[in-house]
């Protein structure tokens, strides 16, 4: 197929499945492919934020691998663990975790559980 046409009907069951996450064809999905979280080596970096949350505190989790099944089950976890709220964001080149709160003594011991080193 040219690059500037598109698929409208195929009746090839290969021509027509269907990307699980942006729900586009295959053939003209633009999703990135996510990153082996076994093969990557990360250091998490926690760090408190203030700024822009009307004076309340939030301690972020930067430098994680861009991979939303490992975000989310990260983050639910560590929603969990530090009994607050918390959130997953998917910036340009890597993954954040936003929890609640001052937990990060928590956040701490919990990624050393997990085999995750982390600074910060």
């Amino acid at each position: 197929m040219n690059e500037d046409s598109r698929l409208v009907y195929s009746s090839d069951p290969k021509l027509n499945q269907k990307c699980a996450r942006c729900k586009e064809l295959v053939s003209e999905c633009t999703c990135q492919k996510e990153v082996e979280v076994k093969n990557y080596k990360f250091v998490a970096v926690m760090r408190m934020e203030k700024s822009g949350r009307g004076g309340k505190t939030v301690t972020v989790i930067d430098q994680l691998p861009k991979n939303e099944i490992f975000l989310r089950e990260l983050t639910t976890k560590l929603k969990k663990k530090c009994g607050s709220g918390g959130t997953y964001l998917m910036d340009k080149k890597e993954g954040v975790i936003e929890i609640q709160g001052d937990k990060r003594d928590l956040i701490r011991d919990f990624l050393t559980k997990e085999g995750i080193r982390s600074k910060g």
